[in-house]
């Protein structure tokens, strides 16, 4: 099993009627910027566990479950709306750095969430680095009435119990799952991923702390050119890392390119970009030192 250098501490804090799990490592200081990173789509705060073990200096480190993830319950719902985290983000960081800005960090989906935060709330960053987040393939008002049935279709699937996600027998079949995913995962890193990553239910069965209806496509349409107008407020400093393999030609078959990510960040004021060798999507799982040493050479 993998063996933590520097343990975290649980809290609770009370956000919008929910009761949000914030995972903390180290302790606020004088000159301690907080380092508030937050974790993307069907993973937990704990996969920064790695990240922060190989920091050279003692932050004072903030990641929370988002609402319907690990050990924050999600709402009496049956899909989820992407403004709602930015809004749990403010409330956060109302509770954690009412006075100062932070430097925030987000993987994938929460890469995203950053960056629309960011440019929402500009004075509450100080330096935003963003893992992953590429946002989503350009769509087109025509694809509006199909895009609504397909959300309602997929609605009717879950309450039919046809979208539940599946469960294992053992702790050690999550850790199976999750380096099937990930080839760079080693067994150690996964072992112990697999225990913060899912919970035995009532019957021994490993369930993933996911709510099944985070894969409830979106109603709304992806909008480009809002999400530039955001972009463009941005006044942090901003470093964009991606992994060295290129996950959108996986995901997106052509529809959505790095080239194309690469031109929507021209709308960032204040932007370098940075690529980790011998990575895939979970880089801060492929390679926790390197991704270390750039977020703190980039946020002090």
């Amino acid at each position: 099993m993998y063996q933590v250098k520097r343990s975290a501490r649980s809290e609770f804090v009370p956000v919008r009627n929910l009761n949000y799990h914030v995972r903390v490592w180290g302790e606020p200081g004088p000159g301690k910027v907080p380092l508030v990173m937050v974790h993307g789509w069907m993973d937990v705060a704990a996969s920064y566990q790695f990240v922060v073990d190989c920091f050279a200096q003692d932050h004072y480190v903030i990641a929370p479950d988002w609402r319907g993830y690990g050990l924050t319950e999600g709402p009496p719902t049956d899909n989820y709306w992407f403004p709602d985290y930015l809004a749990d983000l403010d409330f956060l960081l109302d509770h954690y750095s009412p006075d100062a800005p932070v430097n925030l960090v987000g993987h994938s989906m929460g890469g995203n969430i950053t960056m629309l935060y960011a440019g929402s709330r500009p004075a509450r960053v100080n330096r935003l680095v963003n893992l992953e987040g590429f946002g989503m393939a350009a769509t087109r008002p025509s694809q509006a009435p199909g895009r609504y049935a397909k959300w309602m279709d997929e609605l009717k699937a879950l309450h039919r119990g046809e979208r539940a996600l599946k469960p294992y027998p053992s702790a050690a079949g999550v850790a199976e799952r999750l380096m099937k995913t990930n080839k760079r995962l080693s067994r150690d890193k996964a072992e112990w991923l697999a225990t913060h990553w899912a919970k035995p239910d009532a019957q021994g069965q490993w369930r993933i702390l996911g709510d099944a209806a985070h894969k409830i496509v979106n109603a709304q349409l992806y909008r480009v050119d809002e999400t530039l107008e955001v972009f463009k407020c941005i006044t942090a400093p901003m470093l964009s890392v991606q992994a060295s393999d290129d996950s959108l030609s996986g995901w997106w078959k052509g529809k959505y390119t790095l080239a194309e990510y690469h031109e929507r960040l021209r709308s960032v004021p204040r932007v370098q970009t940075a690529t980790l060798l011998d990575t895939g999507h979970m880089l801060h799982h492929d390679q926790p030192q390197e991704l270390a040493h750039l977020i703190e050479a980039f946020a002090g």
